[in-house]
């Protein structure tokens, strides 16, 4: 239950999560530390240490299903049929028509409701 599992490159996952983890700590830590350093450096330097992090989490039996998914989604997205900007115009007018329609219907039941309640609370007083 508690064995981790070996990979081709023989290094037991969790041992590559740990380097992942230790890894971006570090670089975290690294980026707060020097920070009289240029920013832009910092940044670059965390860009890098998060691709290495990457390129080992990928390593792992999670990260290799991660990727796949990634990769199957990218796929999906490519299938869309987005809509034409007409389209996508006349559906955002009639959204605010309807919303528009829906708020007057719910302000004149509001006023009806408070309406009745100052009449009730007339009678009983």
């Amino acid at each position: 239950m508690g064995a981790s599992v070996d990979t081709a490159a023989g290094m037991p996952d969790s041992i590559k999560w740990m380097t992942v983890v230790l890894l971006m700590g570090g670089a975290i830590g690294a980026f707060y530390y020097y920070g009289d350093e240029s920013l832009l450096l910092r940044v670059i330097g965390l860009l890098v240490v998060a691709g290495a992090c990457i390129a080992v989490a990928v390593q792992t039996e999670k990260g290799r299903i991660a990727w796949e998914l990634i990769r199957d989604s990218h796929t999906e997205v490519r299938k869309v049929v987005w809509p034409t900007r007409k389209e996508t115009f006349q559906t955002t007018l009639i959204v605010i028509a309807m919303v528009s329609v829906v708020a007057i219907v719910l302000w004149m039941l509001d006023g009806l409701l408070g309406w009745a309640v100052r009449a009730l609370l007339r009678q009983g007083g």
